[in-house]
């Protein structure tokens, strides 16, 4: 399961960029998938990393998930025959890494926002 999150998120990762990371971890724990790559910049993201725009390409890739959560959505749903109930990514430049963050559904975390209050004594 986990190899293949890590291999589904690559792929998407080098279809949609043309270059993709070069290594890639996933880890599963309970109602949680963290999917943490390293590597593959882009040659567009490269230039402008040299060219002192990181900021650019920060927003790129915050932009690029948005679009493209469906899809890494359906990876982890396919891996895990569970639905996503949450997922955030976020990336770095140095050292060069993304990580992708997944709730499964009947996660405790979310299955009521608004508890009742314990009862006194």
């Amino acid at each position: 399961m986990r190899t293949a999150i890590s291999d589904g998120v690559v792929a998407l990762l080098k279809d949609f960029y043309g270059a993709g990371p070069t290594r890639a971890r996933t880890y599963v724990t309970d109602d949680l998938v963290v999917c943490v790559l390293r590597g593959g910049f882009s040659r567009v993201e490269q230039t402008l990393l040299e060219g002192g725009r990181g900021d650019a390409v920060s927003q790129q890739r915050a932009q690029f998930q948005e679009v493209m959560r469906e899809r890494f959505i359906a990876v982890v749903e396919n891996a895990t025959g569970r639905r996503v109930l949450g997922f955030m990514a976020g990336s770095q430049q140095t050292p060069d890494m993304i990580c992708e963050v997944f709730v499964l559904a009947s996660s405790d975390l979310l299955d009521d926002p608004h508890p009742p209050a314990p009862s006194p004594g």
